[in-house]
């Protein structure tokens, strides 16, 4: 199978990338490549041992930060202190993501768990880091996608599903509003004449640690769901070459979007992938960011 690959990503060095969800996954396989390939990569991680001990795999120059997405509380300490040490960073891969198929939970914050870890948190901590990416050089914003974005629909009468709730569909909607965040922060970076530039992607159907994890609160039946999903998935490293391409690649556009190009999306060679209707309509973009900012406090651009 041709098409990109990690060994096309440039040099890195001199560059400070900061990954969430760095400790395993797609997390760990990006920022062991950055690392590689000359990057100094902060893993933003809600679990401080498990990211030292990723740490130590990856090797190069490498620190360890706590980030818990679902507490505003965390994003705001960890945007301060890291604002404090590096002023001007790079890249930012907005990767960090929870697949929670139990009943219905909710972060610190008192909002729906999948919203608030996989888009809310990932929009305040990307306004409170944007001063720090416009001081970077050819500052790049990665925001981690899906394909279930696509059958997705935001309700925005009850966008903490309180109603009818249902894990699957919660997980879809929270990705299509990490898609419409991605494209709203892309119009907005343009509009104010900003060098940042914010693209997306997404991995297919990708084999990590979450694959299993999801499907933990069915007990047998899950751990064969579960099974049966490892089969039909793809190896982390192939996943993770869409978002790779897209915090690396030289002339990436803001609002570049790429995914795998086989079977539906699912698998295969990186290509520039298909956004739902609803992903780039400019009126539900400017609804969620309102939303966002109300949620969460951060106000920017």
């Amino acid at each position: 199978m041709t098409g990109w690959t990690a060994d096309r990503i440039p040099d890195q060095h001199g560059r400070i990338a900061v990954v969430t969800g760095a400790n395993s996954g797609l997390g760990l396989v990006t920022a062991t490549q950055l690392a590689r390939h000359g990057a100094h990569v902060v893993l933003a991680v809600r679990d401080t041992g498990a990211g030292r001990e990723a740490a130590r795999g990856i090797g190069g120059e490498v620190e360890v930060r706590e980030l818990d997405l679902a507490s505003l509380a965390s994003v705001r300490a960890f945007a301060e202190k890291l604002a404090a040490d590096h002023p001007a960073i790079d890249l930012l891969v907005n990767n960090a993501g929870a697949v929670l198929l139990g009943p219905r939970r909710t972060s610190a914050d008192g909002f729906e768990l999948h919203l608030a870890t996989n888009m809310l948190g990932h929009f305040a901590l990307t306004g409170l880091l944007l001063s720090t990416l416009t001081a970077g050089r050819d500052p790049r914003v990665v925001s981690l996608s899906s394909i279930t974005h696509k059958n997705a629909h935001l309700d925005f009468d009850d966008l903490m599903f309180e109603r009818g709730y249902r894990a699957a569909a919660a997980y879809g909607r929270s990705k299509l509003a990490t898609t419409v965040f991605g494209i709203e922060l892309d119009r907005r970076l343009r509009g104010a004449g900003s060098p940042v530039v914010s693209t997306l992607a997404h991995p297919g159907l990708t084999r990590t640690n979450l694959t299993p994890r999801a499907w933990e609160h069915r007990g047998r039946a899950g751990q064969v769901i579960a099974w049966l999903g490892l089969l039909a998935t793809q190896p982390v490293e192939r996943g993770t070459l869409p978002q790779l391409r897209a915090a690396t690649e030289p002339g990436v556009r803001g609002g570049q979007f790429f995914g795998p190009a086989g079977l539906w999306e699912t698998r295969g060679r990186v290509t520039e992938a298909r956004l739902s209707r609803e992903a780039t309509d400019p009126a539900v973009g400017r609804r969620l960011w309102a939303e966002a900012e109300e949620l969460t406090g951060v106000g920017y651009l």
